[in-house]
């Protein structure tokens, strides 16, 4: 399964956050690479768990905890909507008739209850603020015009 909620829900609030001035949703879905409604969807699910606001009668977003503390286990935990960090699913239907088929389900399992730690512990340690620091230190190395203007786009 390929789902990009949380990679765009960290977009998202990067451009929240760095944008001069507040984004629409068409701009950011502009940017995201994706339909503006799914993006209303996406804020929508950030708004709830209380990691952005919105400005009644302005267009736009606000982030509602500072980028240093909002951790990327919050933020997986909004967009995904699901408390627990799954990385791999175990195939649904494997074969009682294959001794493999009839064993797999607890060794895979076991791998993956490890890798969801990891991944948690990982996403837990992580903040928004060291997200936008790696996003300033790769266009400063690859010299884009925007370290020189100064702001999303």
């Amino acid at each position: 399964m390929n789902d990009t909620r949380f990679s765009s829900a960290v977009h998202l609030l990067i451009l929240v956050s760095e944008a001069e001035s507040p984004m629409s949703s068409t701009q950011m879905a502009e940017s995201i690479g994706a339909n503006p409604s799914w993006v209303r969807k996406l804020a929508t699910s950030l708004r709830e768990a209380g990691i952005i606001t919105s400005r009644p009668g302005r267009a736009g977003f606000k982030l509602a905890v500072p980028a240093g503390e909002l951790t990327l286990l919050d933020v997986y935990r909004a967009a995904c909507g699901q408390q627990t960090v799954r990385v791999f699913e175990a195939h649904r239907n494997p074969s009682d008739a294959c001794i493999v088929g009839r064993h797999i389900r607890p060794v895979v399992e076991a791998l993956f209850a490890d890798v969801d730690e990891a991944a948690t512990r990982a996403l837990r340690e992580k903040t928004l603020a060291d997200c936008i620091r790696l996003l300033r230190e790769d266009v400063d190395r690859t010299g884009d015009k925007y370290a020189r203007e100064g702001g999303a786009r």
